[in-house]
């Protein structure tokens, strides 16, 4: 479908409009919540300006989603087709439009507490939620699929924190002879290096998953629950990272403070490391299709970075609240979800 024909079957079917909306809302939060964590090292440490930074993180956010969508769409792949809502278009698509609401609810409560929250699964669990619901049971819910979630989440917890510690060790070593002002023109620069390639990253995972629910938003609407070729057009792209560029230049200083400035007091070097360490670690599980949090991702490197200097370094607080966030999106949003299908179920 080209947008012109896009555009054409928005004025035709009101149900599609409501779906776009939601899913564009969607999206927004993610930019507002998630896409801050790319950068908010490099702000911390005032290696650049936050206007700048989050100019960069839009352009980056967009050249992540069209490479890693041109290379590889399994990310895109697996949450299209994690759930199955049903083989009735109608319900299928009010399943789907209660699960991106009860995503916004979850996510924009996180964000008035200032706590980062995952996104990524936040989507997966109010979509989880919400086929439940509509069938009553996990008869919905594809395991196959949801087996990739935990690899994720494994992935991006525990790597991430390997990765951050053993990083910023290297680095320490390599210029351990070096005087210490004589480098902080050069991590200043490789900070920012550091932030672009975790926006990138941050396309290329997010922004697959939001494209996937936005195909099926688009499939359900024109009346087909199977049988739908998958393939991601360029506007959407374009409409998707947009989006999700605007999104952060909305909201996303207060979770910079959380992740950039409340968890560990940062220098140039040891930023650099917690960014490289996030984008390898997105790198890997966005060449393999799995789908991982990029907040998890980026600050677990942030906690292995600040551990690696000193286990006192990193506030625990911060930390805590945080990991609380995580533990309880899963049955939380899954749960309002759940709750928001049986409703509309209802309404609509």
């Amino acid at each position: 479908m080209n947008f012109t024909e896009f555009l054409m079957h928005i004025a035709e079917k009101p149900a599609l409009l409501i779906t776009v909306l939601l899913t564009l809302a969607v999206i927004l939060v993610n930019g507002w919540t998630d896409a801050p964590n790319a950068i908010a090292t490099a702000v911390s440490t005032k290696a650049i300006a936050p206007r700048k930074a989050i100019i960069m993180a839009a352009i980056f956010n967009f050249l992540g989603i069209v490479v890693m969508t041109t290379i590889n769409k399994t990310v895109a792949e697996t949450i299209y087709n994690m759930v199955d809502f049903g083989d009735k278009s109608h319900e299928a698509l009010t399943g789907l439009c209660a699960a991106m609401v009860a995503i916004v609810v979850w996510a924009v409560a996180a964000w008035a507490f200032g706590i980062p929250t995952s996104e990524s699964h936040a989507l997966i669990a109010g979509l989880t939620g919400a086929a439940i619901a509509m069938h009553g049971g996990l008869q919905g819910v594809n395991g196959a699929e949801w087996i990739k979630v935990i690899y994720g989440l494994v992935l991006s917890t525990f790597l991430g924190f390997v990765l951050g510690y053993i990083i910023v060790k290297i680095v320490i070593a390599i210029f351990r002879s070096i005087d210490r002002r004589k480098t902080k023109g050069f991590f200043k620069n490789a900070q920012i290096g550091g932030a672009a390639m975790m926006a990138f990253m941050h396309g290329a995972q997010d922004g697959q998953k939001f494209m996937g629910v936005f195909l099926l938003g688009m499939a359900l609407s024109s009346g087909q629950t199977s049988g739908f070729v998958f393939e991601i057009p360029f506007w959407m792209i374009l409409i998707c990272s947009l989006t999700m560029g605007l999104g952060t230049s909305i909201g996303g200083y207060r979770i910079i403070k959380a992740v950039g400035m409340d968890m560990v007091k940062l220098e140039t070097y040891q930023g650099f490391s917690a960014d490289l360490a996030g984008a390898l670690c997105l790198l890997l599980s966005s060449v393999t299709g799995i789908p991982v949090s990029t907040t998890h991702t980026k600050t677990t490197a942030i906690m292995g970075v600040g551990a690696a200097k000193s286990i006192r370094s990193v506030n625990w607080g911060v930390v805590k609240d945080m990991v609380l966030t995580w533990v309880l999106t899963f049955p939380g949003c899954g749960l309002i979800g759940y709750i928001m299908a049986k409703l509309f179920v209802v309404i609509f």
